[in-house]
């Protein structure tokens, strides 16, 4: 599991890599997406499901069904994947947890996460899902397309 992202988020972010990977407005079924994926089926369902009522996925119904990218890969970011199922509340609270946590009133790591969580911000609003998918197909990752 992440050090800051759920897993639900981990799994939208690996799902939306994959549908990049598959040409525009094709649908994939959620059983592909598990299979290939290893992400329980319902599990995937409603994280699916809230990403394609945020607008990033769209959906269809029925026997040639399924979920395809909701706008063109190159302008969903990471950080659409991310504020869509776990918000940004990364970017404003304090990484122990203290509520009172401020640059007045620091933590023993206010100053460093204040630049670890700049770095990310700027990591995730700077790569898009068509650049993660293309860096997805090399050897190493081994993500498995049809």
């Amino acid at each position: 599991m992440s050090i800051i992202f759920s897993r639900q988020c981990e799994y939208a972010l690996q799902a939306t890599s994959y549908l990049a990977l598959k040409p525009a407005g094709k649908m994939t079924t959620i059983k592909e997406l598990t299979k290939k994926l290893n992400i329980p089926y319902h599990f995937l369902g409603k994280i699916l499901q809230n990403l394609t009522y945020k607008g990033l996925l769209n959906s269809q119904k029925g026997p040639t069904g399924g979920f395809s990218l909701g706008m063109p890969a190159q302008e969903i970011t990471l950080y659409h994947i991310v504020d869509a199922i776990d918000g940004n509340d990364f970017m404003t609270k304090c990484v122990m947890g203290f509520p009172e946590c401020t640059g007045k009133n620091p933590c023993a790591v206010h100053e460093k996460w204040g630049g670890l969580r700049d770095g990310i911000y700027s990591m995730l609003v700077n790569k898009n899902i068509a650049q993660i998918a293309k860096e997805m197909k090399k050897p190493e990752f081994r993500l498995l397309v049809d």
